[in-house]
């Protein structure tokens, strides 16, 4: 008789392996990095009233909002086209939810 120790032993540390993608419960590596608010161009203003921001691909935006102030590199995954503006703000900067719609990286695309 085989034993099925060694093939459950494998499929033990297959499932292990998994239990670490199961638990991540952001992903904001796939929207871009943090920068250090300076004078960066542009600056969007966030007010009560706004909903939603449009930025470029590749772009540092630094965002005022509240009397407070972050800025963020959007080197966004090509299949980031939108992102809620509030996974990436430091918390308690946003009082309401802003979406961030991303525009196609430039840099990226042939010029026709």
């Amino acid at each position: 008789m085989k034993s099925l120790f060694p093939a459950s032993l494998a499929f033990a540390a297959v499932l292990a392996g998994m239990t670490g993608c199961a638990t991540r419960t952001s992903y904001t590596d796939l929207y871009g990095s943090p920068a250090v608010p300076a004078s960066y161009q542009p600056t969007i203003v966030i007010t009560p009233a706004t909903t939603y921001v449009n930025v470029e691909g590749g772009d540092t935006v630094r965002f005022v909002a509240n009397g407070k102030e972050f800025a963020w590199t959007f080197n966004v995954a090509r299949t980031v086209n939108q992102l809620d503006l509030n996974e990436v703000a430091p918390p308690g900067m946003l009082d309401h939810r802003v979406h961030a719609y991303v525009s196609p990286d430039p840099k990226y695309f042939d010029a026709p």
